[in-house]
């Protein structure tokens, strides 16, 4: 009995193994069930952990559902678009590129390297036919953002382009149901540029953003403006104003390039910025004109004043030193000279002018003085030896020649040698007051020279700051036709 009962396991897995052979048995017959199939036949099989659980989340409407929408909407655009096909459905059709620009600050002028630091707010918005959707589908969702590196986006670029320094890399675009694309990024551009600083600090500087397709001609990707031309001349709202530079305008135009390679389609953004000169006035034009009427100030010393030529000496050397200290001030630009440049070298020139005619007239007055007749001294009869009459001492010292001397003495006898020594002394004082008178006279003829000189010299100073400011007036208005 044993036997049996520990083989009829063995004899039932036999019988359940071998039926698949048996299959030409009649087709009456049923198969027997797996073992422990009697013990399941009356008995549900649970449901799997969890179901019961999510039947319930997707029967609740909760927040959840509408990131599945997302989820469904993102994953059914992306997963058949090609993002290195242009999205048209016909290829004949141009893709249209609608264009932006808000200038928001000018960081940097480089006058010698030609070179313009801007910071815009650029933006294109193109239409994609193929990321298009019914938003009641997705639950009302109407606008979605998308990686940018995963869709078609156009090659438009800067042509005066020199250096993208500190742009934020946005790797997202905003796409709505109608298949609309919204790219805006904040940029700060460094361009080549044209800059004129001849009438600096008065200059208007007209610096272009040309922004067309690097490859794709007008028949594939056209471009267009986002806004009214009007409205984007007036827009001054987002630009600093308390930087060294005013924007004037930004001007734009559109045109196709027409080269070998095909038309290619631009659009042009003229940014018309105006220095402020206050602060070059204060630091440059206002010091440079006061060392100037001081320089003419000069020119009330007397002539015969030693310390005028120390006073214009010290004037010039101080402008030396000023022009030295203020040269990181002044632009540097090989294309034109500024004319304030032109205006401290001849200023400069000026100062130098007018020490060399205060060493003139000095020169002029001692050459006069040295070039008198000496004035005699007399002798005076003294003792006698056996040689001849003595000299004065007073004559001996000043080296008078002694023939000079025996000129002037009388011959013997008393009354006579009194009336040779008055004679000798009225002679002397004569001579002494036509030197003073000759002396007062070249005087008062150094004194008109000088007058002359200052007025000259005033005359020429005048027209010069005339010319000037005349000069610069003029570029202004040349400046102002051209714009207009």
């Amino acid at each position: 009995m044993e036997d049996g009962r520990s083989r009829a396991p063995g004899v039932a897995v036999a019988a359940a193994v071998a039926a698949p052979a048996g299959a030409s048995e009649s087709a009456g017959e049923r198969r027997p069930p797996p073992a422990g199939a009697s013990e399941s036949a009356g008995e549900r099989r649970p449901p799997p952990a969890g179901a019961s659980e999510s039947a319930e989340i997707l029967a609740i409407d909760t927040p959840h559902s509408r990131n599945s929408a997302l989820y469904r909407l993102t994953k059914q655009l992306l997963q058949k678009h090609h993002k290195k096909v242009r999205p048209v459905h016909d290829w004949t059709v141009a893709t249209t590129v609608h264009l932006d620009v808000l200038v928001h600050a000018v960081l940097d002028v480089d006058a010698q390297n030609q070179k313009l630091k801007t910071s815009i707010w650029y933006q294109e918005v193109w239409d994609d036919e193929f990321l298009s959707w019914n938003p009641s589908m997705f639950d009302e969702i109407r606008e979605i953002s998308l990686p940018l590196s995963d869709i078609w986006a156009p090659d438009i670029i800067i042509n005066e382009l020199v250096d993208v320094e500190g742009s934020p890399d946005l790797p997202y675009v905003y796409v709505n149901s109608s298949g609309t694309i919204k790219n805006s990024k904040p940029m700060q551009v460094v361009t080549t540029c044209s800059l004129e600083t001849y009438a600096f600090p008065f200059d208007i500087q007209n610096c272009s953003l040309t922004f067309s397709s690097i490859l794709h001609t007008v028949e594939d990707v056209n471009l267009a403006f986002l806004r009214s031309r009007e409205d984007i001349k007036q827009d001054k709202k987002e630009f600093l104003n308390d930087s060294e530079w005013e924007l004037l305008s930004v001007s734009s135009t559109y045109n196709i390039l027409q080269s070998s390679a095909g038309d290619f389609a631009q659009i042009q953004f003229n940014v018309v910025i105006r220095r402020r000169p206050l602060v070059y006035i204060v630091s440059l034009l206002i010091p440079s004109i006061f060392l100037m009427l001081v320089d003419l100030g000069s020119f009330y010393l007397p002539p015969t004043c030693r310390a005028r030529i120390m006073f214009k000496t010290s004037v010039l050397v101080g402008y030396t030193v000023f022009r030295v200290n203020m040269s990181d001030e002044m632009p540097r630009s090989a294309v034109s000279t500024p004319l304030i440049g032109v205006f401290f070298t001849v200023c400069m020139a000026f100062l130098v002018i007018s020490l060399f005619k205060s060493i003139l007239l000095v020169k002029l007055l001692y050459d006069e003085r040295n070039s008198g007749q000496e004035r005699p001294l007399f002798c005076l009869q003294g003792d006698t030896d056996v040689d001849g009459p003595r000299v004065d001492p007073r004559a001996q010292l000043a080296g008078v020649p002694e023939p000079i001397c025996r000129e002037h003495l009388a011959p013997t006898g008393t009354l006579e040698e009194v009336w040779f020594q008055l004679k000798s002394i009225s002679t002397y004082f004569q001579t002494w007051d036509q030197s003073d008178q000759q002396e007062v006279k070249w005087l008062a003829l150094l004194e008109r020279f000088d007058r002359l000189l200052f007025q000259a010299y005033t005359i020429i100073l005048g027209l010069y700051a005339i010319t000037l400011c005349s000069l610069w007036a003029l570029w202004g208005s040349s400046w102002r036709l051209r714009a207009g």
